[in-house]
């Protein structure tokens, strides 16, 4: 909204002419008198302060600067004449100071204004107590202390004039000549107060005094104008902050008075005009009358007139003129009249050059307009200009300027309406961050804090629509309940603050399913509305929203009245929004999707064809490239589904897949809309047999590739990368194994898993071939390393205070990729790998991809020389999970009940995973490689909660998994690669150390910790430097240090899994848990094994098992290239036994570690311990990686 100048100042031009001859003598005569005057002369003084005067009035008639130069100079000229012990020095001494007050007021020159307060402040020297013109000097310096603090913003300028005209006031007592002017220029004073702290005693003081001030100017005084104007702009503020419509009318009835003493001719009818025409455009804006708006279109424009090229005052009506033309497009549509508003801003900004006071004001008012016509004609350079213009506006405005908020304010809505159309999260960033500084700016009490409030508020709303993070969403919610706090009933803005609150918490209800979100929305919607009554500008998008909720609301209950009274509110809502009205697009679709929503309950054929007609108009008035464009497009497909299920019109599922295509082409930045969208076309694709199901899935899995990549890898956004996955990858792996694209598959299914590890990793990539380069090449290794540094340092902080900090760095770190990837053999650098790079995760044995899906359940062995081979899995994943829960169940309930009963649940789970999986998978491989080889297993969905490696029949005479092959694990391929590419460090340089905790805080005694480390230390000190950590020693700052300087980690401890944080699961040490967040912010130098010797090391979250947030996992994240964890629980006793059997096999004769004999040492340790410890225990320890 622009700033509308009602050019109600305090002790300006009007105070002024109470010295001045009310209308300029010939300037020309004056000029002849000084010329027979010359130096020396007796009366010189005397004529150059009278052609001062008459140059000063001439340039408030004319606007001419050159005549207002020259008063100051012919001022100055006049105080040289009067030396300090002259009489009249003070009056020569205010007249030069509001001569330069007035030049400021146009150039914005700062040492105008202190030169004209120094000036004042000596005039009020000379006039002591009890001088008569004591009061006069006051009231100027006053007002020159009221115009620096609007420049500065220092509350202590605004408190000393205050205090000057209480002073004034009393100088003036009743019956005083001066007493109305003075109470006048208190009241406007405490206005400026009250906007800034927001204390109504002084809004309430200033009103009073406004009234007084009226009485002593009955009709036929030359100053009742003023008083009228007065008195009518602090009811306007009355109005604004308490809404009580009879302030208003109050105040336009004042205005009209006003103007009535104003004939044409009158020098100050054009302000009278405009305070007018000001007071019937608020009136509008609270009310919608048209033909208020209109007549203040006309008083604007007789102002105008009036403002003749050159008059100081035109570009303020210019503006004026041009918002509330603006406000008449925004309610009707007409293009013209938008048309006009922007060349009227750029005229008003022609006549306010760099320098000019209000210049920031102008940028401010036509970077708006400009944003207006984007809505409607979507013209991206539109935005961009008045982005530009925003922040030039901002510039001229430096901390302390009083509309510095305001410009705040307005860049950051102009970036979040860019982020709208574009996308670009860092736009939507910044203007988060630049309403956080609008609202420092406006403390409680503030009487614009309320709108700071919401807009910062519904700034979080929009980011969470794009990334889904909860914190935003909640925030969100605490604000706009704190803005409806400072709205009480009848505040002006109360109905806004009602939608706003309701239109949160309905986003919550939907994240959440909390019925009572969704009851108190309902009942904020029904509350704005009675508050927009018929010709309310905002009634529209009221009817809309409480709609909406009504139709949530249905979906939850079914409550038929719901919908149909939903219906009607949207029909109402779309007569308020004709063509050209920028919410006509919105209106139609919601129309649209509320009348489907009918169709599908009752069947009637008429609301579906009518559905369709008006989606359809709604997508063609959301222009390309729009961040809503693909919701409009969703609706409108689904919709044309809908009726192809109905009535089998093959042009209907034609036409919505066609739709669904032009997602394949979208440039803009992706939000999760966006990618719920294109699941929808994957999820439509295979449920109608449509060929073009695998485009999507590739679609989706780029869109998931953005989206993710502006979240930050840090686990508060852990929630929005688990949403945004889902079961997207392995549904598209199934979708290209149907299709033989083997190879195709693989890439998706590496692209969709683990995703917060592979976002981790991209701040950790190794350039050691780029490092050996050119030294530019060499440069942009190290500028890479260090960005990625200092980007893992701020994430690990994990506040959201360095989001901007972390936006500036990625911007930097992505340019220096860009540059990367122009290197020769760099071209991918960091983006999803292809097969041929995949398929190196064979090198040392086959890796078997097992999927579950709910489109069917298949295998795919890589191979290092061989295209994949694929294997059809006879089972389903409802199976799988029925499997994956009972073996849960079991595993949770070991020892307490009967051992024997347990292990043989277990045996029969071990058989069916045989029979469904593993057996049929074993056939092949005995084709491809030997007995005894190393295999990988990756497995994805609920096959990752199951014991692969366990499998078998577990019949006389039969052999199990374990007897042809020996077993690790890997989350991804391209984990399994990253831990082959590190380089093993000489032994010279490396460490072990083995942290041992059997007393924990808070956790029960492990009786066989120190003799497990003991076994460590004697197995490994003769071939490796060795640390113990134990008891008292083993804390979580000790850990932490251990971990970031030995590369060789023996765990001995309590593993706390925690299935629905799991980023809180931990190693129990002495004084409390060392968590995965801990372990993933270690600075590690070229890990290399960890042993953990711990229960639950590989359980992760029981809601997102594909991204393996588990101990185990962050080990190897983090560098570790080997590791061995547990599926379960582990017995202490039989930990010992493990850990001696494994050590014996890993230490070998040559006097060197290798963590790659790891997995064949653990193979080795469980066969040697068969017939020793319990079953389960047998089977719980599994190896991770290379």
């Amino acid at each position: 909204m622009g700033q509308l100048q009602s050019f109600i100042h305090p002790v300006t031009l009007l105070a002024l002419m109470l010295v001045l001859p009310r209308i300029a003598d010939n300037v020309q005569r004056y000029q002849a008198i000084l010329q027979e005057c010359p130096p020396g002369h007796p009366d010189r003084s005397r004529f150059l302060t009278n052609l001062a005067i008459r140059l000063q009035t001439r340039f408030h008639q004319h606007g001419v600067l050159s005549d207002l130069d020259e008063a100051i100079e012919l001022h100055r000229a006049a105080l040289v004449l009067h030396p300090s012990d002259h009489p009249n020095r003070f009056l020569i001494l205010n007249y030069l100071g509001t001569s330069l007050r007035d030049r400021f007021e146009q150039r914005g020159v700062l040492s105008d204004l202190s030169e004209a307060i120094e000036l004042h402040q000596a005039a009020l020297v000379l006039c002591p107590p009890p001088h008569s013109h004591r009061s006069s000097s006051l009231s100027h310096l006053a007002c020159c202390l009221q115009i620096r603090f609007q420049q500065q913003g220092s509350l202590t300028d605004l408190d000393e004039a205050i205090e000057l005209h209480r002073t004034a006031l009393v100088l003036c007592p009743p019956g005083h000549s001066d007493r109305s002017s003075s109470l006048n220029d208190l009241a406007i004073s405490l206005r400026d107060r009250f906007e800034q702290k927001g204390i109504l005693s002084d809004l309430d003081e200033a009103i009073e005094l406004h009234r007084a001030a009226l009485v002593l100017c009955p009709p036929g005084h030359p100053h009742r104008s003023l008083s009228l104007n007065n008195l009518a702009a602090s009811l306007q503020n009355k109005f604004q902050q308490r809404g009580i419509l009879s302030d208003l009318n109050e105040a336009i009835e004042l205005h009209r008075a006003a103007l009535a003493l104003y004939p044409p001719g009158h020098s100050h009818r054009s302000i009278s005009l405009n305070n007018l025409a000001f007071s019937l455009h608020t009136r509008f804006r609270h009310q919608g009358v048209l033909s208020d708006l209109n007549e203040a279109i006309e008083l604007h424009r007789v102002a105008l007139v009036l403002r003749a090229p050159g008059h100081p005052h035109r570009s303020g009506s210019l503006g004026n003129l041009a918002i509330s033309i603006q406000d008449r497009f925004q309610q009707l549509g007409v293009p013209r009249d938008l048309d006009e508003a922007i060349e009227l801003h750029r005229a008003a900004l022609m006549l306010r050059p760099p320098g000019h006071s209000d210049r920031a004001i102008s940028l401010t008012n036509l970077a708006n307009s400009l944003q207006i016509r984007l809505r409607q004609q979507g013209m991206l350079s539109d935005i961009d200009e008045a982005i530009e213009l925003h922040r030039a506006a901002l510039a001229l405005c430096s901390p302390g300027h009083s509309n510095r908020p305001m410009s705040l304010n307005g860049l950051a809505n102009s970036l979040q309406t860019r982020f709208k159309w574009r996308g670009v999260l860092s736009d939507m960033d910044e203007a988060i961050e630049l309403h956080r500084a609008t609202l420092a700016l406006r403390p409680p009490g503030h009487s614009d804090r309320t709108m700071s409030l919401n807009d910062l508020a519904s700034s979080l709303n929009t980011r969470f629509a794009q990334q889904g993070i909860l914190s935003d969403l909640s925030e969100a919610i605490e604000l706009h309940r704190a803005a409806l706090e400072l709205c009480a009933p009848g505040h002006s803005h109360r109905s806004m603050s009602l939608n706003n609150l309701a239109s949160s918490l309905g986003n919550r209800f939907k994240q959440q399913g909390c019925l009572p979100d969704l009851h108190e929305a309902i009942e904020l919607h029904r509350a704005a509305l009675v508050l927009c009554p018929p010709g309310h500008p905002h009634r529209s998008s009221s009817l809309n929203n409480l709609a909406i909720s009504l139709q949530d609301r249905f979906r939850q209950q079914a409550v038929p009245s719901d919908l149909d009274e939903a219906i009607g509110l949207h029909r109402a809502a779309l007569v308020l929004c004709p063509p050209g009205h920028s919410g006509q697009s919105l209106s139609l679709n919601n129309l649209g999707g509320s009348l489907r929503v009918r169709f599908e309950q009752r069947g009637v054929l008429p609301d579906l064809n009518e559905a369709i007609e008006l989606q359809r108009a709604a997508l063609a008035l959301c222009p390309a490239g729009h961040t809503g464009q693909s919701s409009r497009l969703n609706d409108l497909t689904r919709s044309l589904q809908t009726r192809f299920q109905q009535c089998g019109l093959s042009s209907d599922s034609e036409e919505a897949f066609s739709l669904y295509a032009q997602l394949a082409q979208v440039s803009h930045a992706v939000s999760r809309g966006d990618l719920y969208v294109v699941k929808s076309w994957a999820a439509s694709a295979e449920q109608l047999n449509y060929g073009s199901a695998l485009v999507a899935y590739q679609t989706a899995l780029r869109f998931l590739d953005q989206h993710v990549a502006v979240l930050s890898s840090s686990s508060r956004h852990f929630n929005a990368i688990r949403e945004a996955t889902s079961s997207l990858a392995m549904d598209a792996f199934s979708c290209s194994v149907r299709h033989g694209a083997l190879m195709t598959a693989i890439e998706l299914v590496e692209q969709g898993r683990t995703v917060f590890w592979t976002q981790l990793a991209r701040f950790r990539t190794p350039l050691d071939d780029l490092s050996t380069s050119a030294n530019t090449e060499k440069a942009l290794a190290e500028e890479f390393k260090q960005l990625s540094f200092r980007i893992r340092n701020t994430l690990d902080a994990s506040t959201e205070d360095q989001s901007s900090q972390i936006r500036q760095l990625t911007i930097q770190w992505d340019d220096v990729i860009s540059r990367i990837r122009m290197v020769p053999d760099f071209s991918r650098f960091l983006l999803s790998p292809l097969f041929s790079d995949l398929q190196k995760a064979a090198e040392d044995g086959p890796v078997i991809i097992v999927n579950a899906s709910r489109y069917g359940c298949d295998a795919l062995i890589v191979l290092s020389a061989h295209e994949p081979v694929h294997i059809p899995l006879d089972i389903a994943q409802a199976e799988v999970s029925e499997l994956s829960s009972e073996f849960q169940s079991v595993i949770d309930r070991l020892g307490s009940s009967d051992h024997h009963d347990e292990s043989h649940k277990i045996v029969g789970i071990l058989r069916k995973l045989w029979d469904g999986i593993v057996g049929p998978i074993v056939q092949v491989l005995r084709k491809f490689i030997p007995r005894g080889s190393r295999i990988w297993w990756c497995p994805t969905a609920e096959f990752t909660l199951l014991p692969l490696h366990a499998a078998g029949p577990y019949k006389p005479n039969s052999h199990n998994f374990s007897h042809f092959y020996i077993s690790s694990y890997t989350p991804t391929l391209a984990a399994l690669i990253r831990a082959r590419q590190q380089v093993s460090r000489d032994a010279s340089d490396e460490h072990f150390v083995a942290i041992g905790q059997g007393n924990p805080d808070g956790g029960s005694a492990l009786r066989s910790v120190a003799a497990e480390l003991a076994v460590v230390a004697q197995r490994v000190k003769p071939v490796l430097s060795f640390t113990s950590l134990a008891d008292g020693n083993a804390t979580v700052q000790g850990a932490f240090d251990a971990l970031s300087q030995h590369q060789w980690l023996h765990l001995a401890c309590h593993g706390m899994p925690n299935r629905k944080q799991p980023f809180e699961s931990s190693f129990a040490m002495r004084d409390g848990p060392l968590k995965i967040r801990d372990i993933i912010r270690s600075h590690m130098q070229s890990p290399e094994f960890a042993f953990l010797s711990a229960c639950h090391t590989t359980v992760g979250d029981e809601s997102s098992p594909d991204e393996a947030i588990h101990l185990a996992a962050a080990m190897q994240f983090s560098g570790f290239r080997s590791v061995i964890g547990s599926m379960w629980s582990v017995d202490d006793d039989v930990a010992a036994q493990v850990v001696s059997a494994f050590y014996d096999n890993f230490v070998d004769d040559s006097g060197r570690l290798d963590c790659r004999r790891a997995a064949g040492a653990l193979h080795k340790a469980m066969k040697k311990l068969r017939k020793e410890i319990p079953f389960e225990q047998q089977i719980v320890f599994v190896h991770i990686g290379s």
